[in-house]
């Protein structure tokens, strides 16, 4: 499943090339919406995946039974493979702070499976998301008694549009909490 195969013979003496399919972009229900930074004039926000819809690509494109994934720490980082058919590509998970539950192993895992997926494809027109900037009006900016800003805000990916080279061309986002569209952006 999801693999071109095409042999060529010489002499009765045939040789297969698997060409594999490349995995399809993502959806805008499958990008989520992170607030890196809040100041007094707004946000900053970055455009992500989470390492389900990795595992729900592969099985799309490939099938389930045609990929893997595999764990090494080297020299105290966590690395991820995901294989498929045999073919193996790896990234390391970058360190993450522990929540509260003590989930800093399983956040350095899930970013390490997030950053194959990259390697294989799955998202990498992520890397072209414009630079996001919300208003403090639109984005929900408070100041807390210690002089801290923040915003209690949710913000989802209402539309995207790529183009021919499978970069982003055309993004909307929407302030969930406040039910508004609060970014567009289109490539000149």
């Amino acid at each position: 499943k999801g693999n071109l195969y095409c042999g060529i013979g010489i002499n009765e003496v045939w040789k297969w090339d698997c060409r594999m399919e490349k995995p399809r972009l993502l959806s805008a229900d499958e990008i989520e919406v992170k607030v890196k930074k809040v100041t007094e004039k707004g946000v900053v926000a970055l455009l992500y995946k989470t390492a389900r819809v990795d595992m729900d690509i592969l099985d799309e494109t490939y099938g389930p039974e045609n990929w893997q994934d595999d764990y090494k720490e080297i020299k105290g980082n966590l690395y991820c493979g995901i294989g498929i058919n045999e073919v193996w590509k790896w990234d390391c998970g970058i360190e993450s702070r522990e929540d509260d539950e003590g989930n800093q192993k399983k956040g350095e895992a899930s970013d390490a499976f997030k950053r194959a997926g990259f390697r294989w494809g799955i998202g990498r027109e992520l890397y072209s998301a414009p630079f996001i900037w919300i208003p403090a009006e639109k984005a929900g900016v408070m100041k807390a008694q210690n002089g801290r800003v923040y915003t209690n805000d949710k913000f989802t990916v209402e539309k995207i549009v790529y183009n021919e080279a499978r970069k982003i061309s055309g993004l909307s986002i929407i302030n969930t909490t406040r039910k508004e569209r609060v970014f567009v952006w289109q490539r000149a």
